[in-house]
């Protein structure tokens, strides 16, 4: 089940690196009034470094509710109290879930929209009303529980009652700044764990790369790691960030799959969003995965600005409009034929786009293109068999864009791609392959799953794509261009009988 986006609901700020907070709270229960109180909830805050709040899905925010209406058992909040806000420790979950229900706002409302500048994506809205109707289902909106009594229901008047006596227990780290900062890390290493990924990027949360992918993240929006920055940069990390969003994430994918105008980077709301962001960041700027001693922290924004200049230069090349662009089509080079995205296929497209420029080599591929995206969907299964060959993703990608590379080569002088499957099997780098036919289906249910559904769309689609008129390669919506057949210089016409969809390379370059 998607994750519901709730990091609005408690604003990020800086640790008080001079704060000795001497004075410490009193008080060891939270009742849920106080989440309403302007003395209180103004005040409270989350790390800087604290990981995005969008762990929990709805059924687990609907439980949360329940339990907490019901009295039931559930682990104190940890905080922490500097000299002018007091910082969520542990429980950042349990207080943005009650807080969306407080206000209404599951990464919809009127707080999110604020945060994230006025604008939600598609995606988000989706899992924020699904979220929104099953907890006014099972639970009943917090508006209509207290004012309850406008109602003769005898349970929304005993869920009152509950709510107005049951409170959360708060535990206080005491100490200064860099106590409450191990507190921090030593906790959530327990319960929802920070996984490598998480813990990388906040340990390294300075470092460019990690701003750039957070940045990416959001389009620009929400929390503004690079804040520090003059203003001029700033608004340049923005800009660079909300169009590499949208690039890699329009149009959002919502399975199951219904169109093959799929997003290059899978779903934004993915729990494997993050880490898959960061590490294209760093293969596209030749960063190597322990790179905490290697890179400095970046103090002007200058070291972001390059990633994200450079990681924007990719993707242009990838799929978009620009002139550069090859329009690599999502499904035949990001996907398996059920719909799921392939992260070290997406990595191997940005090593292997870069080997293309290296080699002078990106009119060989246009050449070959139409037999090359052949073969990719009728052995669209090589590309796992080589990430489960070398484990991991960040392993395998650079195995899998040599293999792209000797395709190349192999096509060029074989134009049949079952011959050209067992050239490929010969070369002792990847005499490990196997090849079979069709998907296999080892489960076999009474009811489609969503990947079977999934796969008989994208079966029957893939029978008449729309293609470029010039390479033969299947078009993509993000990359399409208008090609003159006669071009303009030789007194072509700019008639609907005298234009094609093309690529944009293949328009702008390959074909003059």
């Amino acid at each position: 089940m998607a994750k519901v986006f709730l990091d609005a609901l408690i604003p990020r700020a800086d640790f008080e690196e001079k704060s000795t907070n001497t004075i410490q709270p009193t008080f060891n229960d939270l009742p849920i009034i106080q989440l309403v109180n302007p003395l209180f909830y103004p005040f409270l805050r989350k790390p800087d470094f604290q990981r995005e709040t969008n762990e929990w899905d709805t059924k687990k925010i609907c439980d949360f509710l329940n339990s907490f209406i019901s009295g039931d058992l559930i682990p104190s909040i940890i905080l922490w109290k500097s000299t002018g806000y007091i910082f969520v420790i542990d429980g950042g979950h349990r207080l943005s879930a009650l807080l969306a229900w407080i206000n209404d706002d599951y990464g919809d409302g009127d707080i999110s929209m604020k945060y994230f500048n006025n604008y939600i994506n598609e995606e988000q809205r989706k899992i924020a009303e699904e979220t929104r109707k099953l907890i006014n289902k099972k639970v009943g909106s917090y508006q209509s529980i207290v004012n309850h009594s406008n109602t003769d229901n005898l349970e929304i008047v005993q869920k009152a009652q509950n709510v107005g006596v049951n409170s959360l227990t708060i535990q206080w780290v005491k100490g200064d700044a860099k106590t409450a900062e191990n507190s921090f890390f030593k906790i959530n290493q327990q319960g929802v764990a920070l996984n490598n990924t998480e813990k990388k990027l906040l340990e390294n949360r300075n470092k460019g790369n990690c701003i750039a992918a957070r940045a990416i993240k959001t389009g620009g929006t929400g929390h503004k790691y690079w804040s520090d920055y003059n203003a001029e940069t700033q608004n340049e990390i923005q800009s660079l960030s909300e169009e590499i969003n949208k690039s890699l994430f329009t149009p959002p994918l919502i399975g199951p799959v219904k169109t093959l105008d799929l997003p290059i980077a899978g779903k934004i709301s993915s729990s494997q969003t993050i880490p898959l962001i960061l590490d294209f960041v760093n293969i596209v700027n030749k960063i190597p995965v322990d790179f905490k001693n290697i890179l400095s922290d970046d103090t002007t924004g200058s070291e972001t600005l390059k990633y994200l200049k450079n990681v924007r230069k990719i993707i242009w090349r990838i799929n978009s409009t620009h002139m550069s662009s090859l329009g690599l089509h999502p499904l035949v080079y990001f996907y398996s034929l059920e719909g799921k995205h392939k992260p070290a296929s997406f990595y191997a497209i940005a090593e292997f786009v870069a080997e293309l420029e290296k080699a002078n080599k990106f009119n060989d591929f246009i050449k070959v293109r139409k037999l090359f995206e052949e073969f990719l969907l009728k052995y669209n299964y090589l590309s796992q068999q080589i990430n489960d060959k070398y484990k991991y993703a960040t392993k395998s990608f650079k195995h899998i864009s040599n293999m792209y590379m000797l395709l190349i080569d192999i096509l060029q002088k074989e134009l049949n791609i079952d011959n050209a499957a067992k050239m490929l099997q010969s070369d002792k780098n990847f005499n490990y392959l196997t090849f079979h036919q069709g998907v296999s289906d080892n489960n076999i249910f009474s009811d489609f799953t969503n990947e079977t559904k999934s796969a008989v769309f994208i079966k029957g689609a893939l029978n008449n794509p729309i293609r470029c008129g010039i390479c033969n390669g299947l078009i993509h919506q993000n990359s399409i261009t208008v090609d003159h057949i006669t071009r303009k210089q030789d007194g072509g016409l700019g008639s609907v009988d005298n234009g094609q969809l093309a690529h944009p390379y293949c328009n702008s370059t390959f074909k003059n």
